[in-house]
């Protein structure tokens, strides 16, 4: 059951030389996150977690205590477990996060709770604190900076051939998911769920084996495994396109979901098929920004950075920076205080 914040207790007042310890940052975020509209947008995403977190089950950690320790965990740059443990050890947090003398939620429950927060209210979050600055006369809101970083994708080394048998492999999971919640109901062939998963891997490995390998005949036998890899992608897309649309048609959301990603997955590897078709069979040079490095990763990109002499080309992902309120709350603070209190920011808000 979602609790909103634990009994009120003044921790100071049983240790009262404290209340003179706590940073004028943590006074400022203090008062900014008794803003009842950020708790209930935060306190909206997190009773979504379960279908009856508002009114069944054991009590949870208060939404408090959650918005809190997040904006701790970012104010200071710690990671989750490190949030825990000196959020346990110091009394000044203690009360900041209204912890009090509860027990410390761990790191596993602060990244639990921190997934549910949805985009849709970082949005509004965003828009309250440029009407919160702007009441405080802190800035006219007008234009917002927003800052970006490149970090590598993880993700295997994207080949032709592994792409091609990562969307085999997938789609014969998938096949054999729809098989079962199709039973006897279906009127569709054996054909239509057959695995050829064995068949790519083995034209896969072959296709390695042949590019270690010089000369014309080489290149010979590596255009033929490509053409037969090519072949069973094929089959088994147009198995995908036969078994999606029965599946659509299924009541129950199990097969609404198979359906969903086989209707996802279905344009990706055909896109794989084209380019490897262009760059193998026909001999083109496919520009990096038509090309699709993973299935799985879908927005990873091809990036060069370095030096112009030594480029260093990675699989990367280019992200925007909008770390929730947290660091706006952040900003808004250092404002106020009209100092340089932190000493980066990735989202600030400028005249």
């Amino acid at each position: 059951m979602l609790r909103d914040r634990y009994d009120p207790l003044d921790v100071f007042a049983w240790v009262p030389a404290l209340s003179r310890q706590m940073e004028p940052v943590l006074t400022q975020l203090d008062q900014l996150l008794d803003d009842d509209t950020l708790f209930q947008l935060v306190k909206a995403d997190l009773a979504t977690r379960h279908p009856h977190s508002l009114t069944d089950g054991r009590p949870s950690t208060p939404v408090e205590v959650v918005l809190r320790m997040l904006v701790v965990k970012q104010l200071y740059g710690w990671s989750y477990a490190q949030t825990e443990q000196w959020v346990a050890d110091s009394l000044v947090l203690r009360q900041f996060c209204r912890v009090y003398w509860q027990p410390v939620p761990d790191d596993t429950t602060l990244i639990r709770w921190a997934n549910t927060v949805q985009p849709q209210t970082l949005h509004h979050l965003l828009d309250h604190i440029v009407e919160l600055a702007r009441s405080l006369k802190v800035t006219r809101g007008r234009k917002l900076r927003v800052d970006s970083t490149v970090v590598a994708t993880n993700i295997h080394h994207p080949s032709d051939s592994t792409l091609l048998y990562d969307g085999v492999r997938v789609m014969g999971r998938m096949l054999g998911k729809a098989k079962h919640l199709l039973a006897e109901g279906a009127d569709l062939s054996k054909q239509a769920f057959q695995n050829h998963t064995r068949a790519a891997k083995r034209q896969m490995k072959h296709i390695m084996q042949t590019a270690r390998q010089r000369g014309q005949a080489a290149a010979d036998h590596l255009q033929s495994a490509y053409g037969r890899l090519l072949a069973v992608a094929k089959r088994t897309v147009a198995q995908a396109q036969q078994v999606g649309p029965v599946l659509q048609r299924r009541a129950g959301p199990t097969a609404g979901r198979v359906a969903e990603q086989l209707t996802q997955l279905v344009p990706q590897i055909e896109q794989v098929i084209r380019q490897t078709e262009r760059r193998v069979l026909k001999g083109e040079q496919v520009p990096a920004s038509e090309k699709l490095v993973s299935l799985f990763e879908p927005h990873s990109a091809i990036i060069r950075k370095g030096k112009p002499g030594k480029p260093d080309c990675s699989l990367s992902k280019c992200f925007k920076v909008m770390n929730i309120v947290l660091l706006l709350y952040c900003s808004i603070v250092t404002l106020l205080n009209c100092c340089s209190v932190f000493s980066y920011k990735k989202l600030v808000i400028r005249d």
